[in-house]
């Protein structure tokens, strides 16, 4: 008798411990209660309504198949995710989710970011440029998510970590040291996001992976000549605190503006960010230092090189061309929410 109840106990223990499961139009969620599961399950169908209309204008058509959302909630766990899809022959399929943390970081910012991943992988039906798609997402989260890597940001651009705009819309893959990605993506999409829109963003996206040439894509959207000026205008803007900014008459874009009175020296390419020292004065009255201002020199490159960062060599040219997959095959393709780098690693489908 006991034998039996114990291997009764072993059972209820074991089906326990793989979760509860939740069924929505587009998503089934496993998470571990049902009431989480549920939860996870309604938010994601409402992000997923609300976010394809506020990037798209139009909601998404249901899925052939359900998106499987597998969730790891607890307190200690830190906040991350992965979202893979399969794209084939102009179509994409075969989702997988995987997300973990406490149940509000899960419920304000995970799931956009990866329900985001979702939205423009259905709507472009190829991979995005790693900065792009990332910082995209990004830009949906909780604003404390988002100040984090504000945070983030500064200190890269203080310890030699940024990235040049020119190795930046050349990466098709993730870097090694792929935190400044996000950071830098995410200032840089929310740069672009308010000189148009979420809307005219996915079609500066789309224009470039269209023609491959994203420099004449940024000129064509945002009227900036080239990456330089680019570069120059937003590492101006991150000195100023990234403030909101106004935007100009369709007839006077801001690219316009902002380019028409762009007569500083280029930065470094690797983006350093220098304090300036205080005078005399200052130190003596006990002011506090100057903001951080991205420092300075006359670099020399030609206009079809652009940028290189300092020991890497030649990288793509500034006309990059963008990610493609050749006809007829399958390309299992995965975005991930990235984690602060000292919380637990997050789980990556393989």
């Amino acid at each position: 008798m006991e034998a039996r109840l114990f291997r009764v106990l072993m059972v209820v223990a074991a089906i326990t411990s793989l979760g509860a499961s939740y069924r929505t139009t587009n998503f089934v969620v496993t998470a571990p209660t049902p009431n989480l599961a549920e939860k996870i399950g309604q938010t994601a169908e409402n992000f997923r309504r609300d976010l394809a209309l506020e990037w798209l204008g139009n909601e998404l058509p249901r899925w052939e198949t359900p998106c499987p959302i597998s969730a790891h909630v607890a307190r200690h766990l830190g906040a991350g995710g992965a979202t893979s899809f399969v794209f084939q022959n102009g179509q994409v399929g075969g989702w997988r989710m995987s997300i973990q943390g406490s149940e509000i970081r899960i419920l304000d910012s995970v799931l956009p970011h990866e329900v985001t991943h979702t939205i423009f992988a259905t709507h472009f039906r190829q991979p995005l440029p790693r900065w792009a798609d990332e910082g995209a997402c990004t830009t949906v989260e909780h604003p404390s998510e988002k100040e984090r890597h504000q945070r983030m940001l500064i200190e890269f651009l203080q310890t030699n970590r940024g990235i040049a705009f020119s190795r930046l819309f050349a990466m098709k893959e993730y870097p090694s040291d792929v935190l400044p990605l996000y950071a830098q993506g995410f200032s840089l999409s929310r740069f672009l996001i308010q000189q148009g829109g979420r809307r005219k963003y996915v079609e500066f996206i789309g224009l470039g992976l269209q023609s491959g040439d994203w420099v004449g894509a940024v000129e064509q959207q945002y009227a900036y000549q080239n990456l330089a000026i680019l570069q120059n205008q937003w590492l101006d803007w991150v000195r100023k605190g990234s403030p909101t900014l106004q935007l100009q008459p369709a007839d006077d874009s801001v690219g316009q503006v902002l380019a028409a009175s762009d007569k500083r020296e280029r930065p470094e390419p690797n983006l350093i960010y220098r304090l300036r020292q205080r005078s005399s004065k200052q130190a003596g009255q006990g002011q506090p230092p100057a903001a951080a201002v991205p420092s300075a020199t006359n670099q020399t490159e030609s206009a079809q090189a652009g940028w290189y960062a300092s020991g890497q060599g030649s990288v793509a040219t500034s006309r990059s061309q963008a990610p493609a997959n050749e006809p007829g095959t399958a390309n299992r393709h995965q975005a991930v929410r990235q984690q602060p780098a000292q919380l637990p690693v997050q789980r990556v489908l393989e």
